[in-house]
């Protein structure tokens, strides 16, 4: 009894003498003991190897699944726009829709990311963020399946509210997923989410006229082909959603990214993923409404939508009022929308090394300046150049993003500022849409339209650069609070 009690102190002591290497995994120490606990340590230290092993692989494989999650989620967060900003004419024929309810119909989408985008937190935190975006995925398949076959100005809106409340929550939570994820990537990528993004942009604007024609010249069967990509898109997160909680490879990738977010932004103790709901927790009852960062961020991002809907929305409508075919009209939209293919990766990567965003947001304004200039003078002559300065200056977009990653430092920061930053900016740019279609049709020209594009873009530049400043909300709010009770 004696032996036996020794061999086990023995084992024990093997075992608790384990060092832990820098990759994580256990390794022996050298120990001279009896052969049974000898025997003992090395087995135990092949499971815990193998178990290493396993999750390392699973955590490389749900990280790459994430990956391809994200650019197909991308791809299909504007096709339901600029499909039917392609389509625009021929939709209002086939419903019967006046310039004034044709402006309400392209003031629908940052409505509804408003309302919606709001909400997103709320269900990221009860369901979590990978099945949110799996049913905001599923929610622009049907929408964009149905809506053409509704009937009628209602069932037509209604069927796009349910796409773009898909929309809006994935453009809440895609900033969340990254920064969760991959914290000490966030420039590259946003920049391959923008990226992404607007190449299913400029795709959407560029085929939906031949796709349409080739298929029978339908408006409807155009603008329901869309539905296939989100089908697609779909797919990915259908493992990533389920696996939630109820994997501890899973649980464990969770526990690295939160790690990893520690590490980055110095927080003490985080790198080693113990606590990883530690900061969650402190940051839970921020509020986001007494950062001046978080209300510049948020007009920008209202101000840059205003501008992009406008574009997508009415763009192809300017240059075939000026005499452009609609084939052509739709490929200039297309070249406005890809120029963010190259510039939303690299304009990610160029803000993060910048301490001040401020000359970014001016030369992405002034190249705005400049294209409604052109489209005020000469649409048609220099349709070209000003598809092209339009299209740079909707890299606003992605900066926007950016800049809502650069501005928090925990997940749970960038999930408020998101949440907060997009529905507010989404409500500010309701308006504008509108507000061109009711001077489109009442002064029957685009004068009045472009000069008031063109009068926005000035503040535009003026909350960028305070946007840009290198502060984040979290230190702002703190600050506030503390000097909360010497003013009272």
């Amino acid at each position: 009894m004696t032996t036996t009690k020794a061999t086990t102190t023995e084992a024990t002591a093997v075992t608790e003498a384990m060092a832990v290497t820098s990759a994580g995994s256990e390794v022996p120490v050298a120990r001279t003991g009896a052969g049974g606990g000898n025997g003992q340590a090395h087995a135990e230290s092949a499971a815990a190897a193998a178990a290493a092993e396993k999750a390392s692989a699973t955590r490389a494989w749900a990280t790459r699944l994430v990956v391809v999650g994200i650019v197909l989620a991308a791809l299909n967060l504007r096709p339901a726009i600029t499909s039917l900003g392609a389509l625009l004419e021929e939709v209002r024929d086939g419903l019967g829709m006046s310039g004034t309810l044709a402006g309400l119909l392209t003031s629908v989408p940052p409505l509804c990311f408003a309302v919606f985008g709001s909400l997103a937190p709320r269900f990221a935190r009860r369901f979590g963020p990978s099945a949110v975006v799996c049913a905001g995925m599923a929610a622009i398949a049907t929408g964009l399946l149905i809506r053409p076959f509704l009937g009628g100005t209602v069932g037509f809106l209604a069927a796009s509210g349910l796409a773009l409340m898909g929309i809006a929550v994935s453009n809440v939570l895609m900033p969340v997923i990254v920064k969760r994820w991959f914290p000490d990537r966030v420039g590259s990528m946003t920049g391959l989410y923008s990226m992404a993004l607007a190449l299913g942009t400029s795709l959407a604007a560029a085929v939906t006229v031949p796709v349409t024609d080739a298929l029978g010249g339908s408006w409807r069967t155009g603008l329901a082909v869309w539905a296939a990509l989100a089908v697609v898109a779909v797919v990915p997160w259908i493992p990533l959603a389920r696996r939630r909680g109820a994997d501890p490879a899973v649980a464990g990738q969770e526990r690295a990214a939160a790690g990893r977010e520690g590490a980055a932004t110095g927080r003490e103790g985080a790198a080693t993923g113990r606590k990883p709901s530690a900061a969650p927790r402190e940051d839970e009852g921020m509020r986001i409404t007494h950062s001046r960062t978080a209300w510049a961020l948020a007009c920008f991002f209202g101000l840059q939508a205003t501008a992009a809907y406008i574009t997508m929305g009415w763009l192809p409508q300017i240059f075939r009022d000026a005499g452009v075919p609609a084939g052509e009209a739709g490929v200039l939209l297309a070249v406005t929308m890809a120029m963010g293919v190259p510039l939303a990766f690299v304009i990610p990567r160029v803000a993060t090394r910048l301490s001040h965003q401020g000359p970014v947001v001016v030369a992405l304004g002034a190249c705005g300046l400049a294209g409604y200039a052109g489209l005020y003078f000469a649409p048609a002559g220099g349709a070209w150049a000003w598809a092209l300065l339009c299209g740079v200056s909707n890299c606003a977009f992605p900066l926007a993003l950016t800049m809502v990653g650069m501005r928090a430092r925990s997940s749970v920061g960038v999930a408020k500022l998101s949440a907060f930053a997009q529905s507010t900016g989404y409500l500010i740019s309701i308006p504008g849409p509108l507000l061109v279609g009711v001077l489109y049709q009442h002064s029957g020209g685009w004068g009045l339209p472009i000069a008031l594009m063109a009068c926005l873009m000035v503040p535009q530049i003026a909350v960028g650069i305070l946007a840009g400043r290198d502060r984040t909300v979290e230190d702002e709010v703190a600050a506030k609070a503390a000097a909360a009770p010497a003013g009272a």
